[in-house]
């Protein structure tokens, strides 16, 4: 068992019992500037509110962790098994997704004594060694829940601007912190001589069932972009008539661009001859120096061609991270915009890679609902890496994988550049 720190710790129980802590804490630290009218909102069918967020992330480790193999487990109200499953079948029917924003009922109060109980209960379990699990098994299980609160942690904060985003006040959720000016210098790129590689989880410490199993590719002789694109140079982007030119775009791609009426990134708007746009730290002028967000993946891939290179694949990315650790601007940082001049394969806006979301070779979904987690959205999904200014950093490692579909905005999603050498 490792700490939070990756030190072997003495009592496998006590660090086991501290990331779920930390990770239960974090949840409510994020809800902490909010009302309970900010709590229910809810503005599109991808997003949900906050509360329910708090409420999901509690039903995980009570659905497949207390009532199972807890004895005399009793929850709080078996209705909540309905209203707080998201997309697993096999766990029992589900709330519409579209309408969890009319869920007035539990309150934010009463979700807050939900999470209570179910925490005080896991903790009581743990400490009387009462589970009817292995304690590979359930150290294997809590450790999946608290890396699932944490992908909510960030869907959390992307779901709310998103929902903000809508008010015409323009609320900021966190204090505006001043910009940090940094100037722009050219990329340097990073060359890799590609070859056999191995890319997927090895295997040491916690992955999802989609990073894995690791196995050998060849890759191309290669090279990627040392920075991410930038707001400036999104700009002559969308200067040299960018979203007006449909050769750079896939055809699907450009469908969307004209039914959604794009013209620039989302939340972006011109104002007096200047560009702005909004953020969690509320509206800010555009900082040129900063890794451009909230783009799709057709937008990343014409703005790539209209450059003159293209996206990584996954596998590129990830060859030519696991070198690295994770180091950057993530969740930690309190900022949650990204910010100007980091030179990191790391942080700030997830990025776009032209890789489908599939399964590696040989890979099996677990057993039960559990195997529901990433393997039935293996289609029509495009994956990204390296984490965003939204994500807890300790997600992050190379073989992580995160997927949207192509037209998807509202997440931090940006882009690097990558090139054949």
């Amino acid at each position: 068992m490792k700490n939070l720190d990756g030190l072997t710790d003495p009592s496998p129980r006590s660090a086991l019992l501290s990331l779920f802590e930390r990770t239960r804490t974090q949840s409510i630290a994020l809800v902490a500037p909010l009302n309970d009218e900010d709590m229910g909102l809810q503005s599109m069918e991808d997003a949900s509110p906050p509360k329910w967020h708090l409420a999901h992330t509690t039903w995980f480790f009570e659905e497949f962790i207390l009532k199972p193999s807890l004895p005399g487990y009793e929850t709080v109200d078996d209705r909540f098994s309905v209203l707080f499953n998201s997309y697993y079948v096999q766990a029992g029917p589900r709330h519409t997704r579209s309408r969890r924003g009319l869920l007035s009922r539990p309150t934010a109060t009463e979700v807050r004594r939900y999470r209570s109980h179910v925490e005080n209960a896991l903790r009581d379990g743990v400490a009387r060694a009462a589970f009817d699990l292995d304690d590979a098994r359930l150290a294997e299980l809590i450790t999946l829940g608290c890396h699932h609160e944490m992908q909510h942690q960030e869907l959390l904060g992307t779901d709310l601007l998103h929902a903000f985003s809508f008010n015409p006040l323009l609320p900021a959720y966190l204090d505006p912190q001043p910009p940090v000016l940094n100037s722009v210098r050219e990329p340097d790129w990073l060359n890799h001589e590609g070859g056999l590689c191995e890319i997927g989880h090895g295997g040491d410490g916690f992955a999802y069932d989609c990073e894995g199993p690791r196995h050998r590719i060849w890759l191309d002789p290669f090279r990627l972009s040392d920075r991410l694109v930038t707001n400036g140079e999104w700009i002559e982007f969308m200067e040299a008539g960018g979203y007006e030119t449909p050769t750079l775009w896939f055809m699907e791609g450009w469908a969307v661009r004209e039914r959604e009426n794009w013209d620039s990134p989302l939340y972006w708007w011109q104002q007096d001859g200047k560009w702005w746009t909004y953020t969690l730290q509320g509206p800010r002028s555009v900082d040129l120096a900063a890794p451009v967000v909230h783009v799709s993946y057709y937008e990343a891939d014409a703005y790539a061609r209209w450059a003159g290179h293209r996206l990584p694949t996954e596998a590129e990315w990830e060859v030519a991270a696991q070198a690295s650790k994770p180091q950057g601007n993530f969740l930690e940082n309190g900022a949650l915009l990204p910010l100007a001049g980091g030179r990191t394969l790391w942080g700030d806006v997830w990025q776009w890679t032209s890789s489908a979301f599939s399964p590696y070779p040989g890979f099996r979904p677990p057993e039960g609902a559990i195997g529901e987690y990433n393997g039935k959205f293996m289609v029509n999904q495009m994956v990204l890496r390296g984490g965003s200014c939204a994500t807890p950093k300790l997600q992050m490692r190379s073989s992580y994988r995160t997927f949207f579909y192509p037209h998807q905005r509202w997440q931090m999603l940006g882009l690097r550049l990558a090139a054949d050498l």
